[in-house]
């Protein structure tokens, strides 16, 4: 590991989707980036998905199936393995978003504590939806939330050094509270200027929006304080109401 090529750990987590899983893998291994190391974290899948991981043992410097107790919790495994100075979460489903994506990520500048980047979004027939509604802001802060989550989990590289693990009282929405705090911890963060990963819309948090959405308020509430916070939610709501009259859509 150098200055110019700092180790990237990406951390896959998987449960049952022999669907996507070999999709999302192969965006990280034909990387030309050549200072990665993959790992997998598997929830003891039972569809298949386990014997797509074994095809590409070769390529994985580790992988584990067996039970855990949330998205959240296999992440934190995939943390603790974790040799990397840097750490990119790309779930089952989504994708990195081309082969030069990391190499371009950390060309476009040396030593941050965070890159990020855009995120495209893909429906279940794996179909362009476009960008996220809501489109990354010009300059990242930990503040930068308080509007709604306008990076993705997938679009942000992390120097593993400011990250702890999730807190797993947060079911749905632990990946926010994760990135602000390491976010507050950063002296400096990049902005990539390009698209980094491909988004499958329709995860955990999605099925289960309300209690998603319950979830933020209460971290942003921590965070942000509750009297800005429910002022920021109306302006959400607010943005959100205009975005569906001129769009007819919301893609987050």
């Amino acid at each position: 590991m150098n200055a110019d090529s700092p180790t990237l750990t990406v951390i896959t987590v998987v449960y049952n989707n022999v669907r996507d899983i070999e999709r999302t893998i192969a965006s990280v291994v034909q990387q030309t980036y050549p200072a990665i190391e993959y790992l997998i974290i598997d929830g003891g899948s039972t569809d298949g998905t386990v014997d797509v991981i074994r095809r590409y043992e070769d390529r994985v410097a580790a992988w584990v199936s067996e039970p855990d107790k949330g998205i959240y919790d296999a992440m934190n495994k995939g943390l603790a393995m974790a040799n990397g100075e840097y750490v990119l979460f790309m779930n089952s489903g989504d994708e990195i978003y081309s082969p030069n994506t990391v190499a371009e990520v950390f060309g476009s500048a040396p030593g941050a504590d965070i890159y990020y980047g855009e995120t495209e979004m893909y429906d279940e027939h794996w179909e362009s939806l476009g960008l996220r509604r809501h489109a990354i802001p010009e300059r990242f802060t930990w503040r930068s939330f308080r509007y709604g989550m306008n990076i993705s989990h997938q679009a942000i590289y992390i120097r593993r050094a400011i990250t702890g693990p999730y807190d797993l009282q947060y079911q749905l929405s632990a990946d926010i509270d994760w990135i602000i705090r390491a976010a507050k911890q950063a002296k400096t963060i990049v902005n990539t200027r390009r698209i980094v990963a491909k988004y499958l819309v329709g995860g955990m948090s999605k099925k289960r929006h309300w209690r998603s959405l319950r979830e933020r308020f209460r971290i942003f509430s921590k965070y942000y304080g509750l009297l800005p916070n429910i002022v920021n939610h109306v302006v959400i709501a607010a943005n959100l109401i205009d975005y569906y009259i001129r769009h007819g859509k919301t893609n987050d």
